[in-house]
């Protein structure tokens, strides 16, 4: 605690968890969600045929937990819509990644070392957002703390869960990429972050929420950055949760045995240390050099 008080992380810490998202933070969020969106099969042509669609699939990209949130506790979808100025920031990302000339913003954005700065941005959006969630559920259910995990779950990561409804809108339905049934690190770690911060909310974890907040962040950003660095899709959590499924449910969770169903699926074999989406846009890439 000595230690705590020489740094003034308690202060650092009401500081970090009061300042405002927008517009930077916010922005850095629309980047990197748009720019995943452009990586998945199909959304480019999607975006030359139909602008409309494209545009309600990245703003689902970008408002996805939102809009599930509302929906689980009796609001309208449509509430976060009149955020106008939230609404046009992500549209005008939506418009540059997909259409400005000579691909120039996309190119900008998807620099390595800029998109490690924007991918740990997000992460403080995140976390933010899984506080949030739990801190309304909270309210609205004051002991109903399954609903505030589920809340805060479905905030932090309410757009890998509505990815299937997406793909409808981009004419592709691939079940398997069901989000339940294969959790991606940020998934799993908004599950994890949703238990911590219930826990808080309800006075059982001895840690203030400003606290909680920052060590979180710091956590979720420095896992991703070095993630997306190393092109891995590894999980700092692999191996406690493959103990831990060993010993409550007699098996481990089988990551390496999905990766490999995983990556034996597609027909053309690929090299093993690029992610989902370098995948995907490698394939849109050769795609349109053929039909030049």
């Amino acid at each position: 605690m000595e230690v705590l008080s020489v740094l003034n992380l308690g202060e650092f810490a009401q500081i970090f968890s009061k300042m405002g998202m927008f517009p930077v933070f916010d922005l850095a969020y629309y980047i990197v969600s748009i720019l995943y969106l452009k990586y998945e099969p199909g959304s480019v042509e999607v975006s030359r045929r139909s602008p409309v669609a494209s545009w309600l699939c990245a703003m689902l990209y970008c408002f996805g937990s939102y809009i599930l949130a509302d929906i689980m506790l009796g609001s309208s979808p449509l509430d976060y819509f009149q955020h106008n100025s939230h609404i046009l920031l992500a549209s005008a990302v939506w418009y540059l990644i997909f259409y400005c000339p000579l691909n120039l913003f996309y190119k900008c954005v998807s620099f390595l070392p800029v998109k490690l700065v924007l991918v740990a941005l997000k992460e403080v959006v995140r976390t933010r957002k899984i506080a949030a969630g739990v801190h309304h559920a909270h309210h609205a259910y004051h002991h109903g703390f399954f609903i505030m995990v589920i809340v805060g779950y479905v905030k932090g990561s309410g757009v890998a869960l509505m990815s299937n409804f997406e793909q409808l809108l981009r004419g592709v339905w691939r079940p398997e990429t069901n989000e339940i049934l294969n959790m991606s690190f940020p998934t799993k770690a908004s599950l994890y972050g949703a238990l911590l911060f219930t826990l808080q909310e309800a006075h059982w974890l001895p840690v203030s929420k400003s606290t909680l907040i920052l060590i979180f962040t710091l956590f979720m950003a420095t896992s991703k950055v070095v993630m997306t660095a190393r092109h891995s899709h590894g999980s700092p959590f692999a191996l406690i949760e493959s103990w831990v499924c060993h010993l409550l449910f007699g098996s481990p969770l089988g990551g390496s045995e999905e990766d490999h169903h995983h990556h034996a699926a597609p027909a053309a074999p690929s090299s093993p240390v690029k992610t989902k989406e370098e995948l995907s846009e490698g394939t849109r890439k050769r795609k349109s050099k053929k039909a030049e």
